[in-house]
């Protein structure tokens, strides 16, 4: 039995969590719900229902499964995000004519004029990051490239995908 070669130091340095991105990004986003929550609390919005809110107030009368795909979010976290938010008034969900299996998701009236108070979000969050809008854009898109990066790698690491 021959035994496991001992990693150099600069090897086993690249297992300390300090070096880790996926801590980095955890603990960022950690952060930034920290920032959220204060923020959102005047809107009364959940950092969650608050992305539901974006994808709404940009493209209003939605199926769930569309709302998921853009969030990225599986129906069983999802639908209980859009029920808190029709106790609430801010969006009705119905059956779709069409599709009884299809449940759309609505902005009401409440839910449409929150947009205007939202307003301040971005800018109050863009306040707090210490960024200029040129850095938070370019941060935004390398975040994008990696996700897309990351979505192309899982996909590889599929048993049966090619």
């Amino acid at each position: 039995m021959t035994a496991m070669p001992t990693p150099s130091a600069p090897e086993t340095d690249w297992l300390r969590l300090d070096r880790q991105i996926c801590f980095s990004l955890h603990a960022a986003s950690r952060a930034f719900n920290g920032v959220y929550r204060v923020i959102l609390k005047d809107l009364g919005l959940t950092y969650p229902q608050y992305l539901v809110m974006l994808v709404l107030w940009e493209r209003d009368d939605l199926p769930v499964k569309k709302l998921g795909e853009q969030l990225r979010l599986d129906s069983g976290t999802l639908s209980p995000l859009v029920k808190r938010l029709e106790a609430a008034g801010l969006v009705r969900r119905e059956r779709s004519a069409e599709d009884e299996r299809s449940v759309r998701v609505r902005l009401t009236e409440e839910g449409a004029a929150l947009r205007e108070r939202a307003l301040e979000v971005p800018r109050r969050i863009a306040a707090a990051t210490g960024f200029e809008v040129a850095e938070i854009g370019e941060l935004r898109e390398r975040l994008d490239q990696l996700t897309s990066a990351l979505d192309a790698a899982a996909l590889s690491e599929t048993p049966g995908c090619a």
